[in-house]
Formats: C-alpha cells, structure tokens, sequence
C-alpha cells in the first residue's frame, strides 16, 4: 500500500472536511488500484470511529480515549505502549496487541487504570503504521513449512516462506537474510514473506555494515529529488567576510557534515560571540518536492567511518564553509558580560570568510603545548595568525560551561569506548543529545567550543520566535522522576557514598553526578543516571529544559545552528528568514519609525501583524499534520542506530576473546544476575545466577546487590570482578560471562547451582506491570 493509516490521518485537518479528491492528491493517489485501496481503508477507520464520511468530504473525529504510542516488546512477550505525550506507559497483554508488532506506532485504548505499583493496561485499537516492512532473520524448515525466524527475538512470530526459498537454508549459519514482508497477520492467517537476498555474517567490516544498514532499511535510501538550487546574492547580505571567522572540524569520516563557523570580539564589558550557520533553506522552495525529500530524511547518520547525509550532495557543496572563500550564512551576534550571561542578541543573513579551520588533532596540540613555548607544532601552523582567537575561545567556552553547569545542567564523564571502528561515532555532536545528557569534553576539543556558542544561539532563537508568537520547533527536556532519582540515591549510600541531600530528602541529577564524580564506583553509578534521564523530545511549543538548567520562562530552545544535522535546524532556519526577510517592521508604511525584527529589542513592542496569514499557514499546517511526531519518530530511531552500531562492534571486539579471563566492572546487578563492563572496549556481558555455583545468591534489590547465603560474598555495583567470556552472540549483541573465583575456592561445594537455578525461576526479571523508565535508544 502507498501510504499507511498515520499518513492518510495526518492529511485530515481537524473539524472539517476535506473532499475526497483532495485526500487522493495529498496522498499521491494516481492508479484506480491504489483509490480503492483507500476507500476500504475509509470504511475500516469510520468503523473504528476514527473518521466519518460526509458529502463534504473525509472529517476525522477527535476520541479523548484513543492514545497515540509505539509499541515496545520484549523477548519474553511483555509489551508496552509508550504514549506520544509523554504520560505512563500502557501494559498490552499479548491477546490484546491485534497484530501489532515491536516498534509498530499504534491507537491504544486503556482498559483498566494503574496503581501504585502496577502500570495501566489497555489495548491496540489500530495500527498507524507499521514499523518493520522487512527484516532480517535465518531460514528454517519446520516439517512440512519454510518459515523465517527473526533474529531481533522482540518480533513474536516466523513469517512464513515460499517453497522456492528453500536454496536459502544455511546449517552452518554462516549467512542470514533479508526477508521483505508480503503480508502481516490478520484474523487466523500468519504472516508471510520471501526473501531479498542473503548476507555474509563473518565478512569483515564492510559485511558488518551491510548487516546494519539492512537491517535498519537504510541500505537503499530515496535519492534526492531533482531542484535548482537558489543563487543567494552577496549585495542583500550584512557583509562579515572581514571577521575572523574560524571553522572547527571534529569529524573525519566520508561526507561527513559541515558544522557552524565561530567567531569572537572583545567590548567593554564583555564579548561578542558570532556565531555563523550553513544558509542552507534559503536555497530551495519550503514546500517543494526537495524540502519533502529532507524532512523524510529528517538526520544525518553517523553509521562509524561514514555518513549517510541528510543534504542531497548538490545542495551539501553548494552551502559548504571553506577557508578563504566567500560563504553565505545565517548569524547571530550574542552580547554576553563579564559573567556570560546573554545580555543581547541580533540575527542576520550575512555573507563570511573563513580565516582558517581548528582540527582535533591542531587543538590537541595547542592543549599540550608549554605556556612559554617559542616552538610551533606542525599541527599548529595553520592555526598560527588564530591563536590568540582559538586561546580566547577555549576561555570564554569554559566561563559558559561553568555557569551552565552551575544552573543545574548535567555532563557526564561517560565517553564512548576506544574503538577504532566507530569513527565518528566516537566524536558527539555540538548540538543538544538525544539521551538528555552532555559527555564531558576536555576544554580544547572543538565540539567543547562548539556546543556552548549552540546552545546559546538556539537559546535567542527560541525566546525570539516565542515572543513574536511565530510558528517553531523546540527543544525540551523533561526532569528525571524524583523516585527515580530517589532509587539512584539509594543505590549510592548503599555503596556508602555520601551524598546531601535536600530540605525534602531529595537530590537533583545534577547532585547526584557531583557526588559520584569523586568516587571509585564513578562509572558505575553515573550509568545508573544516565538509565533513569529523560531523552531530549520535540515540540511546537517551548517547554522544560532540565539539560540546559534554564528556569521557566526562560527555557525557549530552538534548534537552527545545524542544519546539515537535522531537518528541524532547516525548519527552523526558514521561519528566521521569512521573519528577516518578509517581516512587517512597522505597522504601515505611514509609520516613520520601524523596529528592528533582527534583534531582541523588539519583543514586547510589537502590536501588528508581522506576517501575513498566506505567509503562515503552510507552516502551521505541516506542525497540524503531525510534523513533530513524525522528526521525533526519526530522532528515536537514529538513537537506535547508534546504539546498534556500537553494540555489534563491541560484540565484535569480544569475539577472539572467548575463552579468556579479564578484569571487569560490575555495572548492574538484577534478580537473575550481574552484568560487568569489560575494558577497554566496555562491552557489557551478563554473568547469569545459574553461574555462580558457590553458593546460593539472594537478590537484595534496596542495596543492589547479590548476597551468598553461606559464604557472605557480595556482588554488587560497581565492584571489580575476574570474568571468563564464555559465549558470543554478534547478531543479537550478546555476550555471556562467568565469575572467575579466587584460587582455591570450590566452585560448587555442596550442588548449590541448583538452588541459584531455583531462584532465578522464581524472579526471572522485572515485573511486568510496574513501571519502567523510557530510554531513547533502549
């Protein structure tokens, strides 16, 4: 089918009615085949209640009672929908999903209310649309059927296969396939597909990617749309190209993106900090057949020693800072004090030259040079009429960054591990994490300069737009749950961590990481935080901000300083130019007197309107039509990526270790056992109760850790363990440990690994009614 339930709801404005043809149209329709398709998907929402049908047109309904989420599986069949808005996570019991499957974003209904320890439950009213059109999976013969299994073991069912499938069988398992799904599960009829084509799994590299890239469907991307691109004329341009002006390079990797430019002045009281973007939306038509194309694309991809970009490559070259060449772009000037505090800000369309570009490895050696030094590293000689410039970014930067953290905002020392292969990967970005959490950066890096100037900058964006009341994307950030930060705490005293804790006997996560910052278990209970952090979300309107430790009112965050990144910076970008440029500066043009629509002198002194309704409206309609939802679907699954990409390479790291005995760091504890991180990869393994045959281990889930009944012997957070890598599994990113014992100790003195295996039958995970944290990326 051409388009799902979630594209044909979203083209139904709310309230009226929109004539069939015209749904046709929006949706592509062409083919008399694909308009009957879409009359029975009529006749099935209005039989749900979804929409009705008038002589007017299509209308959608509005049901309080239907709740819009993503269906999120386990391998054990507990399911939960995790709601748009943001509220408790709904438990679907398996005869209550109608087919849904893993990922699926569904219509939910809730059923019977939650409790205090016990989460809601309800029921999947309709499928908006289907998250897995293909997957991938091994081939196998069960009696008289071929059927598919898939290996991501959260999809609960074999698809069915043809006969002619059957040369795709591998007893070796040195190969999975691509399966491509002909038809999901209705009534008593299971599912059925066929396969694409099959994949090495032991190829190298090169294979690994492949495996990655199909499995999240990325191995054959849309191409761009054909468009001319606009020319951006240097005389309608405040001219910068005098400024010194300095790019910052962090990333190495093919088509790597190109990132803002910065520049610094002193004044008296203060600096001026320029910050300079890629005028990338001024050079296509909003609307048009390549903005479309974009917002599907919605991120760039960091996929480890490449990128799959967001830009068509036209439009990438076109917009691309180089030193010494004359550049549009779309700045903003931030007057800071002494203090660096924001006092003023000024955006414009400015055309800048770049003086020179700051690599790593040229910051590297600046950091590591001698303050009195007469000698200039080779890496710094580029960089050498731009010291003082970079000497100065490098101080202001960490004013910032002190005062940030000093409102509460939170960087964690949680790096990504030293594996060659991430590439990129192991480099963040300068904009604001999906996870809600910022890794600590030592002060020359360039992502360290970059990433305050941002977030300055889409600080004075986001007050800006709010206050002229213009249609915008926001960034937000809602705080951790006290009783999970409460648990997070508990943890820590357990552990004898001593920790302050306020009026009310709460702590902040911020207090929490300044507390476990100095401790010997540092790594093990920020891992703890960093589980319990709300992920980073989009939104029309402005809301909290916990990252960034604004205080209400003050917490409008826009993003626009990267637009080679992500599609909202693009959208963004084109309300600040239709402001720039199209805006009403004065009520008539009988008014002598106008205000500057740049700066944020004009908020408040505004009475007219600024733009005209024709102006607004395509703009307001595509955040109706379901904008936000559908860039933070993209955003969840780019978290997903990345965290799959690295899960397969630290599997891969492990693998010619099976059979060796490493020291590690216990970095969870649960009911059936422990995981440890294994330096210097920092794969995490899981060490199962069944395992530890020395005695009978009980769980103590308030001290977070396993206690042997005879022996005394503790495993808990953040120790330090002797473990054997038993078993890898690449494909599915596990790794199975076993506790190495001190010389001489009888690892099963009295059959105890039948009571370890007793007890974890009576506690094998968590409960499936309570609550459970949503992670971005989990």
């Amino acid at each position: 089918m051409k388009f799902t339930v979630a594209d044909l709801l979203d083209q139904l404005p709310a309230d009226e009615a929109l004539p069939l043809p015209k749904l046709e149209k929006a949706l592509g329709l062409s083919q008399q085949a694909e308009k009957l398709q879409l009359q029975i998907g009529l006749q099935g929402l209005c039989k749900l209640g979804l929409i009705t049908l008038q002589e007017a047109g299509v209308i959608r309904l509005q049901d309080p009672e239907l709740i819009p989420a993503r269906l999120r599986c386990s391998s054990k069949g507990f399911c939960f929908a995790l709601r748009e808005d943001g509220g408790e996570d709904i438990y679907i019991r398996d005869h209550q999903l109608n087919h849904a499957w893993n990922g699926d974003r569904v219509l939910v209904k809730v059923t019977r209310e939650g409790g205090r320890r016990r989460s809601p439950e309800g029921g999947v009213q309709c499928i908006l649309e289907r998250h897995t059109p293909s997957l991938l999976a091994q081939v196998e013969q069960l009696d008289d059927r071929l059927v598919a299994t898939p290996l991501d073991d959260r999809l609960l069912t074999a698809v069915e296969l043809p006969g002619s499938d059957a040369s795709y069988l591998d007893s070796e398992q040195n190969s999975v396939v691509e399966v491509l799904v002909d038809r999901y599960p209705v009534g008593q009829f299971g599912p059925q597909g066929h396969v694409a084509r099959s994949l090495a799994v032991n190829g190298g590299e090169a294979a690994d990617l492949d495996l990655l890239l199909t499995k999240h469907r990325l191995h054959a991307r849309a191409q761009a749309p054909r468009a001319t691109l606009k020319a951006l004329a240097a005389k309608d341009r405040t001219d910068l190209t005098d400024q010194q002006t300095l790019l910052l390079e962090p990333w190495t990797g093919k088509e790597a993106p190109g990132l803002p430019a910065l520049g610094l002045e002193q004044r008296e009281g203060g600096w001026t900090l320029w910050l300079h973007s890629p005028a990338i939306s001024e050079r296509y038509t909003p609307g048009g057949a390549l903005d479309i194309w974009l917002r599907e694309q919605a991120d760039a991809l960091c996929v480890g020693r490449e990128w799959l970009p967001l830009l068509s490559s036209a439009l990438a070259k076109a917009s691309a800072f180089k030193v010494g060449e004359a550049q549009a772009a779309l700045s903003v000037a931030l007057e800071l004090n002494s203090a660096g505090q924001l006092e003023h800000y000024r955006f414009s369309r400015s055309m800048i030259k770049p003086v020179a570009c700051a690599a790593a490895d040229a910051l590297n050696a600046l950091a590591e040079r001698k303050p009195k030094s007469r000698t200039l590293p080779a890496a710094l000689k580029g960089l050498k009429d731009q010291l003082p410039l970079v000497e100065q970014l490098v101080a202001l930067t960490a004013l910032l960054r002190q005062a940030r953290q000093a409102n509460g905002s939170l960087d964690l020392n949680l790096p990504q591990p030293a594996i060659d292969s991430l590439g990129d990967l192991a480099v963040p970005g300068p904009d604001l994490p999906l996870e809600g959490w910022l890794v600590t950066l030592e002060d020359h890096h360039p992502i360290a300069l970059l990433r305050e100037a941002v977030l300055l900058a889409e600080r004075a964006l986001g007050q800006h737009l709010a206050g002229l009341g213009l249609p915008a994307i926001y960034s937000t950030n809602a705080s951790a749950d006290a009783s999970d930060l409460n648990d997070v705490a508990r943890s820590a005293l357990a552990l004898d961590i001593p920790l302050e804790l306020g009026e009310e006997g709460n702590a902040s996560a911020a207090e929490l990481a300044g507390a476990f910052a100095g401790t010997d278990r540092s790594r093990a209970l920020q891992q703890q935080l960093k589980a319990i952090l709300k992920p980073m979300l989009l939104s029309d309107g402005p809301g909290a901000h916990a990252l960034t430790g604004l205080v209400d009112g003050d917490n409008a965050i826009a993003p626009w300083c990267c637009p080679t990144l992500h599609y909202a910076d693009l959208w963004n970008q084109q309300q600040l130019v239709l402001l720039l440029t199209e805006g009403k500066d004065r009520p008539s043009v009988r008014h002598k007197t106008s205000v500057d629509l740049a700066s944020d002198g004009c908020l408040g002194s505004i009475d007219w309107p600024l733009l005209a309704p024709s102006q607004l409206s395509p703009y307001q309609k595509v955040l109706e039509h379901g904008l936000v939802q559908r860039l933070n679907g993209r955003r969840r699954f780019l978290s997903e990526l990345q965290a799959d990409l690295l899960a397969m390479l630290q599997a891969r790291q492990a693998e010619p270790l099976v059979g060796q005995v490493l020291p590690g760091v216990i970095s969870g504890v649960q009911s059936y056992g422990f995981f440890v991180e294994v330096p210097p990869s920092q794969v995490e393994g899981l060490v199962h109760v069944s395992s530890l045959k020395d005695d009978w281990y009980e769980y103590r889930s308030r001290q977070n850790r396993l206690v042997g009944r005879k022996n005394r012997r503790t495993y808990m957070l953040g120790d330090q363990v002797e473990v054997e890598i038993q078993k890898v599994d690449v494909l599915r990113h596990q790794i199975d440990l076993a506790v190495v014992l001190p010389e001489g100790e009888d690892p099963d003195p009295d059959g105890q690994d039948e009571y370890n295996r007793g007890e974890d039958s009576r506690d094998d995970g968590p409960d499936p009614f309570a609550p459970i944290p949503v992670l971005a990326g989990a």
